[in-house]
């Protein structure tokens, strides 16, 4: 049964729009966990306000009591921006997808466990892309998951490991790190009243736009060198 299904996955594999949106759901989910973990890892919260005086059963208390034990909540953003970070790469994302499985399967049950109206949504949609990132790798991984696995074998297609997407993957990352320190100092001049800084909003917007059209680019020009 798991050769039959092993079979399937591959053959899945060699389709081009799934190999582009593989490619494009490790930049997503990695990005996201990257932009989330620059806070923790310097130690501050998720908002400006505090959650010391919200209810004992609230997420808000939650996470405060997170952040206020410093080195756990570091010890999270670190686990976040390295498993983000693996899976961005493309070279190294099946030990991203599972890093980050064992971090996105916890936060979804944090979720699920208190009251976060559509965030659960959110991260169910994360942890089902997590999981369609492990099916996809299962070439590998059996060799965790299966007693007795049979030879491995690269089925993942040319086009998928072309160098550009490792490329994209090391220049996404360090535009995101940007784009959250902007977010920071946006939130800052907001809560400072101080006008001029609203200029980070600006520069985050425009490389999330950057990064839209950079990625939209390199998939049309794979594509067309591929039917040359």
């Amino acid at each position: 049964m798991l050769n039959h299904l092993e079979t399937i996955i591959s053959k899945y594999k060699q389709f081009k729009l799934l190999q582009v949106f593989t490619i494009s759901l490790r930049y997503l989910i990695g990005a996201a966990f990257v932009f989330a973990s620059i806070v923790k890892i310097e130690g501050k919260r998720f908002t400006s306000e505090s959650g010391e005086e919200a209810g004992i059963n609230t997420a808000w208390h939650y996470f405060e009591t997170m952040y206020q034990s410093g080195i756990y909540w570091q010890f999270i953003g670190w686990g976040q921006l390295i498993a983000g970070f693996l899976l961005m790469t493309q070279l190294f994302s099946t030990l991203g997808s599972v890093v980050f499985f064992s971090i996105m399967i916890n936060i979804f049950f944090v979720t699920l466990s208190y009251s976060f109206d559509g965030t659960t949504i959110i991260t169910f949609l994360m942890l089902l892309a997590n999981i369609y990132l492990l099916v996809w790798d299962w070439n590998k991984l059996k060799f965790v998951m299966y007693p007795n696995p049979i030879n491995y074998i690269d089925d993942n297609a040319a086009f998928s490991k072309r160098k550009i997407w490792i490329y994209l993957g090391f220049l996404f990352f360090f535009i995101v790190i940007l784009m959250q320190k902007a977010l920071f100092y946006n939130q800052l001049a907001i809560f400072l009243n101080i006008k001029h800084l609203g200029f980070s909003f600006s520069f985050m917007i425009s490389s999330f736009f950057v990064i839209v059209i950079i990625w939209l680019m390199t998939v049309i020009i794979q594509l067309r060198k591929n039917k040359v």
